[in-house]
């Protein structure tokens, strides 16, 4: 017979209202026994069912709740099951199905597993000892239901201590070249399945990226340029076979009544921060961006955007930098404040400014999460409300701001107040133009709160004297 967990009576209704773990303090005493990683049924203190799900005393969660009917094994029927069921969420809601989340843990019911797919490889993640040593028949129900040539294991997270558990890599199926080739919103990029990040890439910005296309173009009025009807055969080449109408075409012009050949004239100037593969930077590109600055402190991640750059044909629009973004930030502002003197005549302008000082028309923010702890929280609002205050700073007038909090205990309406407070600092006034989470391939299950973690807002960006 299955041994079963009863649960005190004082604790919180957790489990009844959709949250799947349990916690040592929760438990009253155990039924029967059971071994580490095996099923047991939870039950509440008057002994009626709650769920089912596999136990581990090594964890402070000790059971993470599988199924709330009783089930007899988490069997290859029970994977497949599972992996059908994520199949067909995907391929209702993304587009890009061979390239995404396939399996988010606890949303898709199949706590501690996280699956991503770069196009024929999946890429594996066992967080937990009830999924580690159910290893061999998950990957034959990934292989039936999916048909990958190859999946590879990319347990190496530190999660995996508090199970009671060792780090793991490597192929577990089939070919899994190190780099894969994938599409994202029709963009062409490299993900690393052995070094990059986490599993290779981050889905969960896949929506997000696509939402600036609006903040990309309708910025050539800065630079004095306007449409002006001129007749075809007046026109440069750059401009021939434009459509026209009565014998005219709408074509820039720039302040001295120069038609403008530059294609991107229209686009805006954008600098992204902690850019990792770049994958930003080529949405802007390809949205219309006249020139984007990436940066990012690793070489290596600098090295790869490069060549994601270039497989998309963004070479000449593209600058590169390899720095710490809080350090290129505050010389940017410093400078940018240097220059501010100069013009009033506060400063000595014997000394060379240099190039700093630059300001862009969009900023996007996409740093690593700042408060994996609670207890780092405190510093990390000190570092969000300061990269959001040096990045606000540079961003030309009505222009905006892109930033995002990937740390689960940076709660939304805390971010929100510490950009609110940055904004104060800097004396500018932020209109909230969109305000999302992760994308559809990351489904949020209520109740859990701890999958509620990604933050990306939108800003507008205005000075107050100017209003």
């Amino acid at each position: 017979m299955r041994a079963k967990i009863v649960l005190n009576r004082g604790r919180k209704p957790r489990l009844e209202q959709g949250h799947p773990w349990i916690y040592a303090n929760e438990m009253e005493r155990m039924e029967g026994e059971a071994v580490p990683g095996s099923l047991v049924d939870v039950v509440d203190h008057k002994g009626r069912y709650l769920g089912t799900g596999y136990w581990n005393p090594k964890s402070q969660i000790i059971v993470r709740i599988a199924a709330y009917r009783p089930i007899e094994e988490m069997d290859h029927v029970f994977f497949v099951e599972r992996l059908q069921q994520c199949k067909i969420h995907r391929e209702r809601f993304v587009k890009d199905q061979n390239d995404c989340r396939l399996v988010y843990g606890e949303a898709d019911f199949l706590p501690g597993l996280t699956v991503d797919r770069f196009g024929d490889v999946l890429v594996v993640q066992l967080l937990t000892l009830g999924m580690d040593i159910r290893r061999e028949t998950l990957v034959a129900a990934l292989i039936e239901v999916f048909a990958p040539a190859g999946i590879y294991e990319r347990s190496d997270v530190g999660v995996r201590a508090l199970e009671g558990l060792e780090e793991r890599t490597g192929v577990l199926y089939g070919d899994c070249p190190r780099i894969v080739e994938i599409t994202e919103n029709g963009l062409l990029m490299e993900v690393d399945i052995v070094q990059g990040q986490k599993t290779g890439y981050f889905y969960d910005q896949r929506e997000n990226r696509a939402s600036i296309a609006p903040l990309m173009t309708g910025f050539g009025y800065r630079s004095g340029i306007r449409l002006e009807a001129r007749e075809q055969q007046d026109l440069p080449e750059a401009w021939m076979g434009v459509e026209e109408r009565e014998g005219k075409v709408l074509v820039p012009v720039n302040a001295n009544g120069k038609v403008v050949s530059f294609p991107y004239w229209d686009g805006a100037t954008v600098l992204e921060c902690f850019a990792h593969t770049g994958s930003f930077t080529l949405h802007a590109c390809s949205y219309g961006a006249k020139k984007v600055t990436c940066l990012d402190v690793s070489e290596h991640a600098i090295e790869t955007a490069r060549r994601n750059v270039e497989r998309n044909g963004f070479t000449d629009r593209v600058e590169f930098v390899v720095a710490d973004a809080f350090d290129y930030l505050r010389t940017q502002v410093k400078g940018l404040e240097e220059r501010k003197n100069r013009a009033g005549g506060k400063a000595d302008t014997s000394k060379p400014l240099g190039d700093a000082g630059r300001t862009w028309d969009v900023v996007i923010l996409d740093p690593p999460a700042f408060a994996k702890t609670k207890s780092a929280v405190p510093g990390a609002v000190r570092g969000y409300k300061d990269i959001n205050l040096q990045g606000m700073k540079l961003v030309n007038e009505g222009g905006y701001l892109v930033t995002a909090s990937c740390s689960y205990h940076m709660r939304p309406e805390l971010f929100l107040e510490t950009v609110q407070a940055a904004a104060a600092d800097a004396g500018k006034l932020l209109r909230l133009v969109e305000w999302r989470a992760a994308g559809k391939d990351h489904p949020q299950l209520l109740g859990v709160q701890e999958g509620h973690y990604l933050k990306f807002a939108i800003f507008e960006v205005r000075s107050k004297e100017t209003l």
